[in-house]
């Protein structure tokens, strides 16, 4: 029993230290912790709020502060930026009480319907300040969103540049990296494509940035709920960021109104409204290591405070499934040798799209009656088989009843690395299931 909980805890510890990170932006710090979730966003808005910086040094915020003194100290921060980080010291204790890291941050912003020209000099001491605060903390990634009030077209990269450059030093002397943002604009009440939403544009724009700093300051932030605003193909978008994309922010929407649902809330006709299937793919092929962060406000206050942490937990198993399947071949590239457990369909799937690419040694089966035989070009094998594996072989579990058999696995003394196998976006399987679902729809 010791050596079997010693072996689950093995493959916990390297499912944490595979590297990608999954981030909850929103949900209450309880509720948070309670789901699983050990990473949440350090939100540098919540304490400077684009309207309150719309308002900045208008009658109303006096006015305000005369009401409610209570919350004077937060309102002037916008006069006072170097009050940001005293004024978030309690937040980052509460967080460090519950060991919730802060591995991303995002820097204050202005609203997108604002008409204000005049706030460019507080963001840059806004955002310097904030990159101080994730410097302090330990955070290496802080999203800045582009400028983009009263700036014209054909100037947008000059004052980015000048506004980028500005924060690299600061960058520099904290250890973080700065992330573009994709963001898209009002026009006539429809939102249309706006700063950073080309691809080829902002790829440019960042490989520019740290030519002229000279090293690998500035990286990019793809926000999904506005390349679906924007009616964009994703994995085309990822693609051409390659590896520059450091964070996905990972969001659903109708593809006509700003939301911020969870993924796969989103549906027509039983079918997601967002390109989950692309952003997989192409998240895949590029390898993404990054930061998944998960921005679900709008889910989370649509449901009742009661049902809340209910919903939180649901999160974090469709976080889990998304880091699962992007990191699906990467999975297989970190062994130099693999079996499969199961000879049934998701056997054939791994043969018919990984098959040739990293070929296993055999596959096996509780079956009895199938030992001995091949199937998809696999000699079938007694689950006994495995004990003779090398200790640096893994096993791919490719079968749904996953806790069942590795709780076999485990129980026979295996102790070879375990894992499970269930590739959802494979293009034939893929298309395959989503056939079926028409058909079952129809018969309904």
């Amino acid at each position: 029993m010791e050596r079997k909980r010693n072996l689950v805890d093995r493959v916990s510890q390297r499912t944490e230290e595979m590297g990608m990170k999954i981030v909850c932006k929103s949900g209450g710090m309880k509720n948070i912790v309670n789901a699983g979730f050990e990473n949440t966003l350090l939100n540098f808005p919540a304490f400077c709020s684009p309207r309150e910086l719309e308002h900045y040094g208008e009658d109303a915020v006096l006015k305000k502060i005369k009401e409610k003194p209570e919350e004077k100290s937060r309102l002037l921060i916008s006069e006072h930026p170097m009050e940001l980080y005293n004024s978030i010291k309690p937040l980052l204790s509460q967080y460090k009480k519950l060991n919730l890291r802060t591995p991303i941050a995002q820097a204050p912003y202005l609203l997108r319907s604002t008409a204000r020209t005049d706030l460019g000099g507080l963001l840059v001491q806004l955002t310097r300040e904030s990159i101080k605060c994730c410097g302090q903390e330990g955070c290496p990634y802080i999203i800045v969103k582009p400028l983009f009030s009263g700036i014209k077209r054909n100037d947008e990269w000059k004052v980015n540049r000048e506004f980028y450059l500005s924060l690299a030093d600061t960058a520099k002397r904290n250890h973080v990296m700065i992330l573009l943002e994709n963001q898209c604009k009002d026009f006539n009440g429809h939102l249309i494509r706006g700063i950073c939403s080309d691809a080829e544009e902002t790829r440019l724009w960042i490989d520019r940035l740290n030519t002229e700093v000279g090293e690998e300051r500035f990286g990019f932030c793809m926000d999904v709920g506005v390349c679906s605003l924007c009616g964009q193909n994703i994995q085309e978008v990822v693609l051409k960021l390659g590896k520059r994309l450091k964070a996905v922010i990972l969001r659903d929407g109708n593809g006509h109104r700003e939301s911020s649902l969870l993924p796969f809330f989103s549906a027509n006709q039983g079918q997601s409204q967002t390109d989950w299937l692309g952003l997989i793919r192409g998240l895949r092929e590029i390898g993404f290591n990054g930061q998944l962060v998960m921005d679900i406000g709008d889910s989370v206050n649509a449901f009742p405070f009661s049902l809340r942490a209910e919903i939180m937990k649901l999160a974090k198993s469709v976080a889990d499934y998304f880091k699962w399947q992007i990191e699906m071949e990467a999975v297989l590239k970190r062994y130099s040798s693999i079996v499969l457990f199961g000879a049934g369909n998701m056997c054939r799937n791994y043969m018919k799209c990984y098959g040739e690419k990293y070929p296993p040694l055999f596959t096996c089966d509780n079956n009895r009656g199938i030992w001995g035989t091949d199937f998809c070009g696999l000699k079938v094998e007694s689950p006994e088989r495995l004990k003779e594996l090398p200790e640096d072989c893994a096993i791919l579990i490719c079968n749904i009843y996953y806790k069942d058999i590795l709780d076999q696995l485990l129980t026979m003394g295996v102790e070879n690395p375990i894992e499970y196998f269930n590739d959802e976006y494979m293009p034939s399987y893929y298309f395959d299931r989503l056939e079926m679902s028409r058909l079952e729809f129809m018969e309904e």
